[in-house]
């Protein structure tokens, strides 16, 4: 009797056990060879489940990703306040829990912009679109629920891209910062000029 082989599952599989290899090395670093051997399959069905190994890099992101948006909305769901989900929402950035998903995400990002594809840019963008949408919902909830002034509406694209500029300082230069402690000052700050208490902004 022939077996059946979940070919989705089996993809996720190949992706994990490569995961260690890829965050050692980088994904730059690595052969299809060495990836399969890690794998413990050959390469011959390496490529029955990937075109490439950045493809593969793509699974794994995707991976840990929802394993990350399964923890955060928990922790959304406890949050009592905007500025509190604000800072769930960025934790991705300094949490240590993130850190392997951090570290992918940063070869995948390097990929991008060094050799722009088209899948690659469909992936970011699916991801951009996601992630925005559900921090634009945050921002729309403070508004309804009467803590925010409907002008945060305007400063939503600027606060949800501020986060993701401060880790890139972080990540590229020699500033030492307290990454958690500057996202959080900054949205403390900014949740009291938008509060409604403000309402002449």
């Amino acid at each position: 009797m022939a077996i059946i082989v979940d070919k989705e599952q089996k993809r996720r599989d190949i992706a994990l056990s490569a995961k260690e290899i890829v965050l050692e090395k980088g994904i730059q670093n690595l052969t299809i060879s060495a990836i399969a051997k890690e794998a413990g399959i050959g390469k011959g069905t390496f490529y029955e489940y990937f075109k490439s190994k950045e493809e593969l890099l793509f699974e794994l992101v995707e991976i840990l990703m929802l394993a990350h948006n399964k923890r955060i909305e928990a922790q959304l769901e406890e949050a009592e306040n905007t500025a509190e989900k604000i800072k769930i929402f960025s934790n991705f950035f300094y949490d240590e829990k993130s850190g392997e998903l951090r570290q992918l995400y940063k070869m995948f990002t390097g990929i991008s912009l060094l050799s722009p594809q088209e899948e690659m840019k469909a992936f970011q963008t699916e991801c951009f679109d996601y992630y925005y949408n559900w921090f634009e919902k945050i921002i729309e909830e403070g508004i309804a629920g009467k803590e925010l002034n409907p002008a945060a509406r305007q400063m939503t694209g600027a606060m949800f891209a501020t986060a993701k500029g401060m880790f890139i300082i972080a990540q590229t230069t020699n500033r030492n910062s307290d990454l958690k402690s500057e996202i959080h000052s900054y949205v403390d700050t900014l949740m009291r000029l938008l509060s409604c208490a403000g309402e002449r902004i």
